[in-house]
């Protein structure tokens, strides 16, 4: 996991080709990409791919797999306007939720978008805004085993995309989650 979270630190300088600094520059470059990629951790949205084993998947889904469409996603910097690849469709119940990171830090707020699966006993009925649960989901750094709080819930079809950031251009691999009404045809 370590290797994906310094392969999208964002770190797009390139090293001086001066041959006597190579080392100390070689150093300085590998801590700056090491605090950015801790920085920036919580954005590396790659996942392995993994669902929980109780996800139904849709039947007929809008964009079935393989297929392409274009996000209007705003959950982290590059994703609006990249052209996603369909790595799996579900239907599930949709939560934005805010929590407060296991690892410390500052409360996330309003995160897109946890599913009903990934929600520690889960009752079978959905919950509402407002209602209190414990997080199983991975997508972030200090998610798993997080108290957080519905901000909203949606029953829909959700996908896991791949694509490439479109400020980077670094790929992300089977991104958790987008909605179905975040995505549209490719033309």
């Amino acid at each position: 996991m370590v290797f994906l979270l310094v392969g999208c630190g964002g770190n797009n300088e390139t090293e001086p080709s001066d041959t006597k600094n190579d080392s100390n520059m070689n150093e300085e470059s590998q801590q700056e990409k090491e605090s950015d990629s801790t920085e920036h951790a919580s954005m590396d949205h790659s996942s392995s791919g993994e669902v929980p084993e109780n996800l139904a998947k849709e039947d007929n889904p809008t964009y079935p797999l393989g297929s392409e469409a274009i996000m209007s996603a705003k959950h982290m910097k590059g994703m609006d306007g990249a052209v996603a690849t369909i790595e799996g469709a579900y239907h599930t119940t949709v939560y934005a939720v805010t929590y407060k990171p296991t690892t410390g830090g500052e409360k996330v707020e309003n995160h897109k978008w946890v599913i009903h699966e990934e929600l520690e006993n889960a009752e079978e009925a959905p919950y509402a805004e407002g209602d209190e649960v414990v997080l199983e989901a991975d997508h972030m750094n200090g998610m798993d085993g997080a108290n957080a709080t519905i901000d909203s819930a949606q029953n829909t079809t959700v996908y896991m995309v791949s694509y490439k950031d479109t400020e980077t251009k670094k790929v992300v691999k089977n991104h958790k989650w987008v909605t179905e009404d975040e995505l549209s045809p490719v033309e």
